[in-house]
């Protein structure tokens, strides 16, 4: 009952199949981009880096400070320093009293300040280069992302046409097995060969349905992860038959394996680690700026207070309005010395980190070049591999046909026969994997040259 139901759900899946929209290889590598959520976040990283960028520019700007202030309080005041840290902070007061008292009015403070950094020795300038390089450094990760990501989808598509292609011959050995059990029950019930052949030979229509089931059981394996990779619900897929009657037209253009997209991040982050040196070189030096203060201020207390302690007002208009003025402008040559020695120990960190970042590119150039000469070589394999099938799926046709025609005859036994089925089959299958490995190792090689045009360009 079980597996009734199991072949009925494949023959259901099989329908779906032959209704579905065809999915090309280049539609579904561009889908897979559009789709996918980890590529949509480092989408919005570059988004981020541009941001920053703007931000870095701004540094430029001068800093402009308003300040209003209002107040009601006393005066009492004494001789002594006061540091207001910051440089907003304003503070005036009367003469020192010669005793306490509790005498109020409201007084305010007007304050407009700009400090603006004319020259800092390249720093802010070096911090929008490496907010430059760091979108750099995300556009590189967001490429190679896609291309790993778009490698992936390929070789799900490539797995999932070979699954369909391998439920394809069970369901063609199914259809011999039934065949062959027809012919054997008529026979065993003529009484022309012994009934537990008939037996055998519904054993054998049982084992080609379980096979049948088990590649496709296979196949919905491979479409759920194909749906996965891109970004889409779980559906059945019709694929591109191009891959299942040809092979792939090669040519001998090879892009460099410089341009790969991950040697193209990971060069993007030693140019950011490089500017981050520079960036630690200038904090170094001095900085020298520019500063203006125009201050207003109003108070309750009149200018003889110290002498009569009764010329106040505790009116609100009489405090918040503006009795005098200031204004204030100049320069500021800042220095901090010890910079010196403090970031010369982290350019020295930000150095090593280049160099690290620079083995490690070594490395994967490296190991790009070598997965390049393996890619080769297994294409050349699977390319000879193919042809070694076409042998074997003749020889084993050819057994199988002289076998059945014997068997039929009462010239050879159902073990006999049973064997070519076997051997049929097995070289059915050798056939199509061989077949798929073919476009599997141009994958391989478009993967290891960071170009998937190789891939594309030889669908013919």
């Amino acid at each position: 009952m079980n597996i009734r139901f199991i072949a009925l759900a494949a023959f259901c899946g099989l329908s779906t199949l032959s209704y579905a929209q065809t999915l090309q290889l280049p539609d579904a590598l561009q889908r897979s981009i559009q789709n996918y959520e980890k590529i949509k976040a480092k989408e919005a990283l570059v988004l981020a880096s541009r941001e920053n960028i703007t931000y870095q520019k701004s540094q430029h700007l001068p800093d402009f400070s308003l300040l209003a202030q209002q107040s009601y309080g006393t005066i009492n005041a004494q001789n002594g320093p006061m540091y207001a840290y910051g440089g907003l902070g304003s503070a005036a007061s009367s003469m020192p009293l010669a005793e306490q008292n509790w005498n109020a009015a409201f007084g305010s403070l007007y304050l407009a300040n700009i400090n603006w950094n004319l020259f800092t020795f390249g720093r802010i300038k070096n911090q929008v280069q490496i907010a430059r390089t760091d979108e750099k450094v995300a556009i590189a990760d967001l490429e190679q992302e896609k291309f790993q990501h778009q490698v992936k989808v390929g070789a799900a598509y490539l797995n999932l046409l070979a699954s369909q292609r391998i439920k394809y011959v069970q369901e063609k050995n199914l259809d011999r097995a039934q065949v062959f059990m027809t012919t054997t029950v008529s026979r065993a019930a003529s009484g022309l060969i012994p009934g537990v052949d008939a037996s055998l030979a519904r054993a054998e229509v049982s084992n080609a349905q379980s096979a049948r089931i088990k590649a496709y059981d296979m196949e919905l394996e491979y479409a759920k992860s194909l749906s996965v990779l891109l970004g889409e619900q779980y559906q059945s897929f019709s694929l591109d038959s191009v891959f299942t009657r040809t092979t792939p037209q090669l040519t001998d253009k090879n892009p460099s394996v410089k341009q790969h997209p991950i040697l193209l991040w990971q060069k993007s982050k030693v140019e950011s680690s490089e500017q981050a040196e520079k960036l630690h070189r200038s904090n170094k030096l001095p900085s020298l700026s520019a500063f203006g203060v125009l201050q207003g201020r109003g108070s309750g207390f009149e200018w003889n207070y110290v002498q009569d302690n009764s010329a106040y007002s505790r009116s609100y208009g009489k405090g918040a309005g503006i009795d005098r003025g200031n204004y204030l402008t100049g320069l500021t040559l800042s220095w901090n010395l010890t910079n010196l020695y403090r970031f010369s120990a982290k350019t020295r960190e930000q150095k090593y980190r280049t160099q690290s970042l620079q083995n490690e590119y070594q490395l994967i150039n490296e190991d790009l070049s070598a997965q390049t000469q393996l890619a080769n070589a297994k294409l050349k394999n699977a390319i000879e591999n193919f042809e070694e099938t076409k042998i074997q799926i003749k020889a084993a046709s050819d057994a199988y046909r002289q076998n059945m025609a014997l068997y039929r005859n009462g010239l050879t036994t159902i073990v006999d026969l049973t064997q070519s089925l076997y051997a049929l089959n097995r070289a059915e299958i050798d056939f199509e994997i061989a077949r798929n490995n073919i476009w599997q190792a141009l994958l391989i090689k478009s993967a290891a040259m960071g170009e998937l045009s190789i891939l594309l360009n030889a669908i013919q």
